[in-house]
């Protein structure tokens, strides 16, 4: 028997609660929104789609590609004292290597990196005049704390450190790191010399990697070109046709600033979301706006649009943040027949998001949005991590046409990685259902879009048949599958399903068995 693999990344899921939801605000949009994610399209994420970065020279040394430097001669790591800051230097003579040892690239073109350090500073040269030891004092990174990684012919992990003085990095002493080296040779005893370990569990492949790493002058045509063809109004009009009726469209906060955004990023995608409005409304579907990536980072992720994966957005990111909402929510889309709803943010996470600063944005977000329309949802996500899953209920409550979006993640758990189709299909009905009964009240908010992943593997003749409803997307010349979304509407106690499985390549024979 045959066997395709494939996986089952998103659960979408409206909630309905009859005693809060006026019949005439559900109609409005027929809902339950049964949607897919257009995820990889507009805010890159490099594990879907991993060919794409494909062309971008030294492309294991991206934006926060963390690496660490062990000395040839001494045998020790490099690190900056008590992990960098205020008259902190670099020493050599740690035995293995942990966070202080651990260096984040920001990449200045294919070999010329700045090094940031664990407390954020960046590796550099004293001032001028003031000596070639390296210190990690610097927030702000300049001339002095660029260097050239030269990397060996023959083995690509052995590398010299080019300062800015022109000379290189030595370990002749475990106590100071030096710039001072105008030698050559790879020998081990060479102190210019040092194994470069790259990490490679923690690297980063988001829209900032791709941007930075192709460059200015030839990211615009990859991602133009990426744009043009990962998402067409095909998609859209086979998801109309199978049953679907919006699509959950993640952008970045460089969108607002379209066509010329900050550097890296590169104009192009709000060009792509005003085709998506047109594709959606020609073929009677919904477009939920999703604010995917916002400046500062969320949650330190590749699809944040980091540049280095610390999360940093706070209070002070606020005003700026409100404005890409303001935009998103103007004239350009509030009026358009197929705006269903905006995100305010995508998946903040906890405890690096502090819930008061949340709340004060989401009250502005929402403000921002009802400026321009009444009629839109918005969309709260809730934060990941050690938070309380009923945080923001009676937050939201006082709102009006509102949204909480809950992300319950299977993906990453190996438990699932042994269950067959109907354990996962059950595993959804029982504890699935369980958890959203938790954040489920009588009074609370209208609405919950809830979002889940999980992978299976699936067997061609028994897969369709034990679940109710199946949608399917067309996926062709994917590398991988992109995110399908299950939708569940729940009326009080009860709720149905629709279980959608994406399948590249083997769409008319599933289509074959779903009719037997």
């Amino acid at each position: 028997m045959a066997y395709y693999y494939f996986k089952m990344y998103h659960l979408l899921a409206l909630y309905l609660i009859s005693c809060v939801v006026p019949l005439s605000l559900a109609q409005d949009f027929n809902l339950p929104f049964k949607a897919v994610n257009l995820g990889n399209w507009l805010v890159t994420e490099g594990w879907m789609k991993p060919s794409l970065y494909d062309g971008i020279p030294n492309n294991d040394l991206l934006d926060g590609t963390q690496v660490q430097f062990k000395s040839t001669k001494l045998q020790k790591y490099i690190a900056p004292e008590n992990g960098g800051g205020s008259g902190s230097v670099v020493v050599v003579n740690r035995d293995s290597a942990s966070g202080w040892e651990t260096f984040r690239l920001w990449r200045i073109d294919e070999s010329s990196f700045n090094f940031r350090v664990f407390n954020k500073q960046f590796v550099g040269l004293p001032n001028q005049d003031q000596g070639t030891g390296l210190i990690a004092v610097s927030d702000s990174p300049g001339n002095t704390e660029t260097f050239r990684i030269v990397r060996n012919d023959g083995d690509r992990n052995r590398v010299r450190i080019q300062a800015s003085n022109g000379l290189f990095l030595q370990a002749t002493s475990e106590t100071q790191l030096t710039a001072d080296y105008g030698g050559s040779g790879w020998e081990d005893d060479n102190p210019s010399v040092f194994i470069m370990t790259i990490l490679s569990d923690k690297t980063l492949r988001g829209e900032y990697q791709i941007t930075n790493g192709y460059g200015p002058d030839k990211a615009p045509q990859v991602l133009q070109d990426h744009w043009n063809s990962y998402i067409t109004e095909d998609d859209f009009r086979f998801l109309s046709s199978n049953g679907l009726n919006a699509v959950r469209i993640p952008v970045g906060w460089w969108i607002a600033k379209d066509p010329t955004p900050p550097k890296p990023f590169v104009g192009g995608s709000l060009q792509a979301l005003d085709n998506a409005f047109t594709w959606a409304q020609n073929n009677g579907l919904k477009v939920i706006v999703d604010l995917h990536a916002v400046e500062g980072s969320q949650n330190a992720n590749d699809h944040s649009a980091t540049r280095d994966g610390y999360q940093e957005w706070g209070d002070s990111n606020i005003q700026d943040t409100v404005a890409v909402i303001d935009f998103l929510a103007s004239s350009r889309y509030a009026n358009h027949p197929a705006l269903a709803a905006v995100e305010l943010m995508n998946e903040p996470m906890a405890p690096g998001i502090n819930l008061d600063s949340l709340k004060n944005y989401y009250k502005d977000g929402y403000e921002a949005v009802r400026k321009h329309t009444s009629n839109a949802y918005v969309i709260l996500s809730n934060r990941l991590g050690p938070a309380d899953a009923k945080e923001l209920l009676s937050f939201a409550g006082g709102l009006n046409r509102v949204a909480i979006d809950v992300h319950f993640y299977s993906l990453y758990s190996d438990m699932f990685n042994s269950f067959s189709v109907q354990q996962n299909v059950d595993f959804i009905y029982n504890q699935r259902a369980s958890d959203l009964d938790a954040v489920t009240t009588s009074n609370g908010p209208l609405t919950f879009v809830v979002l889940m992943h999980f992978e299976v593997k699936l067997a061609q003749n028994c897969v369709y048949r034990s679940v109710n409803f199946t949608y399917l997307t067309k996926r062709t010349q994917r590398e991988t599958a992109n995110e399908p979304y299950i939708i569940r509407k729940m009326w009080k106690s009860s709720f149905w399903s629709i279980l959608r499985f994406m399948i590249p390549s083997i769409l008319e024979e599933v289509m074959q068995v779903m009719a037997t």
